[in-house]
């Protein structure tokens, strides 16, 4: 299943082209390397998503066309959760 596909099933982003973006702008890694949106994900895969200044690893459980609200979560399993620290600015 495609990259972007399964960040929207997933519900991890709300709409496939902002998937799309994300990916373009390289925050996103699939098993440590840089994604494109096109990049194929299958079962065990590790996938680290930076949103603004929170960065999000998630294991893929299983992978499926659609999903329900209810059951999108079931589909990955989170494996770390971090904030990025804000940038010191100087004067």
């Amino acid at each position: 299943m495609r990259l972007d596909k399964f960040l929207k099933v997933s519900r991890l982003i709300k709409r496939r082209t902002l998937a799309k973006e994300v990916a373009d702008q390289g925050r996103i890694l699939v098993n440590g390397q840089e994604a494109k949106a096109s990049t194929n994900v299958k079962v065990g895969d590790e996938l680290t998503v930076r949103f603004g200044q929170r960065l999000m690893s998630v294991q893929v459980e299983r992978l499926q066309e659609t999903s329900k609200k209810e059951e999108a979560a079931t589909m990955y399993k989170v494996v770390k959760e971090e904030r990025l620290k804000d940038p010191v600015f100087e004067e």
